[in-house]
């Protein structure tokens, strides 16, 4: 939809640089002071942003715009009286025109990941423009944002910073698209079989989106540069803490009584036989009352629970003495061993 409507922008500017006149008159003082890009966002708004339905509408959403912090990468040029004409020197507030250019492609992937890297690889100048835009845009907003007030709410001003942040979302789509296959050619060195290829990319994706929104390009080097770094970390570490609650799960089974040695030792346990383990263990640890679940998962560092947990700490956090955690550890040990031994788990792997 939105190419659509850049695409028949330029078949009349006049009449839609007209309408945006009319529109600045009759709502008010205009976003931007370049005549085209005005005339775009005023027609860009009127169809992402509708007008609010009633006045409880308004109230809410400017509640929660106010509610809501916006992040972006400011730049002191932003705030100059030319910036949106230097930046969105064109004139239209999207590209009419993405397609085209060069395109990688991505060997051995089915169709359906294939797609994922269709976008146009973005260069250097192009790059810049669209951090600049995205920033630029989410700037802008903010900026619209301080005018905001509960007590006099005003609709056109909401709508406007609705088209704003919509706009730079695409931007921000846009450069994520065309680093699609770097996410897939770092994800697909890390997937075996604890590590499917869907849940690493996911992860690889929302890393990804993350760094987009914290990239600086006045730094002076590539996206792709600091996106490697930062998908090649959070890969990293998922993988690691995935195999830490493996072998912590594991290794609680064990305390219980359940034998899982020949797992244990070996690295190729077949993902239905740890979803049994991991499954079995949330059963049991069910069936103990609350302090005994509490010690079991902080004593093997189980669940939310990052570290180890002294006998000490617990103390202090239940309010009775460091034996008696020891004797509730205990306790509860006994409780998932003879858990354990109502219900074996069974000697064949799933």
């Amino acid at each position: 939809m939105v190419q659509t409507l850049e695409k028949r922008t330029p078949r009349s500017k006049k009449t839609i640089a007209k309408a945006g006149v009319r529109a600045k008159s009759k709502r008010g003082s205009a976003t931007f002071d370049h005549v085209e890009l005005e005339a775009s966002f005023t027609h860009y708004c009127q169809l992402v942003a509708p007008e609010l339905e009633s006045d409880e509408t308004l109230a809410k959403m400017t509640k929660r715009l106010l509610a809501t912090e916006l992040e972006f990468i400011g730049n002191p040029e932003f705030a100059t009286a030319d910036a949106a004409s230097r930046i969105f020197a064109d004139g239209c507030l999207i590209p009419g025109e993405v397609e085209g250019g060069a395109r990688g492609k991505v060997p051995d992937l089915p169709s359906h990941l294939a797609r994922l890297c269709e976008a146009k690889l973005l260069s250097a100048d192009e790059e810049k423009l669209v951090f600049q835009r995205m920033n630029f845009l989410k700037w802008k907003a903010n900026q619209l944002r301080q005018l905001l007030s509960l007590e006099t709410p005003c609709g056109w001003t909401v709508r406007r910073i609705q088209a704003l942040l919509i706009a730079a979302d695409w931007y921000r789509d846009r450069m994520v698209k065309s680093n699609m296959r770097l996410v897939i050619s770092i994800v697909k060195k890390f997937v075996n079989k604890q590590n499917g290829f869907d849940d690493l990319l996911s992860d690889g994706i929302v890393a990804l989106i993350r760094a987009v929104d914290k990239f600086d390009v006045g730094l002076g080097f590539r996206f792709s540069t600091y996106a490697t770094q930062v998908v090649r970390r959070n890969t990293y570490r998922r993988v690691m803490e995935k195999q830490k609650e493996r072998q912590r799960i594991t290794l609680s089974i064990h305390e219980s009584g359940v034998d899982v040695s020949d797992e244990h030792r070996s690295p190729s346990m077949s993902e239905g036989r740890w979803q049994e383990l991991r499954g079995r263990l949330a059963t049991m640890l069910d069936r103990l009352d609350r302090r005994e679940k509490l010690i079991v998962r902080a004593r093997f560092s189980l669940g939310g629970h990052r570290r180890v947990q002294t006998l000490q700490r617990l103390a202090d956090k239940l309010g009775v003495s460091k034996e008696r955690v020891r004797q509730l550890e205990k306790r509860a040990l006994d409780k998932l061993r003879d858990l354990a031994l109502e219900s074996p788990l069974p000697e064949t792997e799933v």
